[in-house]
């Protein structure tokens, strides 16, 4: 277990719908979205930090911002998708759907990916739902 943990918050909005879904989530709207990134370690560098938080910010924060923030996240089969990008609007493409929870793992993969240390990402889609997840070794 990592002795030493630390939580980077990025906020962000997207709109999405979930495809083949029977509930309101069907319907396309929208989400002001909290990100929260764990990074962990046993060791601290020399400077006394697990990761420096302006790291995490300009690897994270950037990519999410580049990415998914003010963009309709979709499945990339949705039918609305050629609708949307004939209409000029942002849209980020899904090979699932995109429900807090796949976004919360796609997060964690670009975490990992960026070389830092991350041990969870949550995702708030509001202040009372989050989805939370936690990359295999």
């Amino acid at each position: 277990m990592n002795r030493h943990k630390v939580t980077k918050t990025i906020d962000f909005c997207y709109g999405h719908r979930l495809l083949n879904y029977s509930g309101k989530c069907r319907q396309l709207h929208g989400h002001n979205g909290l990100l929260e990134v764990d990074l962990a370690s046993d060791d601290l560098d020399d400077l006394g930090m697990v990761v420096d938080f302006t790291d995490v910010k300009e690897k994270m924060r950037s990519w999410v911002h580049d990415h998914l923030d003010h963009q309709v996240l979709l499945h990339r089969e949705d039918p609305l998708v050629p609708l949307l990008t004939g209409a000029g609007q942002p849209v980020f493409l899904m090979d699932t759907n995109p429900t807090a929870e796949n976004v919360a793992a796609l997060l964690w993969d670009v975490a990992r990916d960026s070389g830092l240390p991350v041990t969870e990402t949550r995702l708030w889609e509001t202040s009372s739902s989050r989805a939370s997840y936690r990359g295999g070794e």
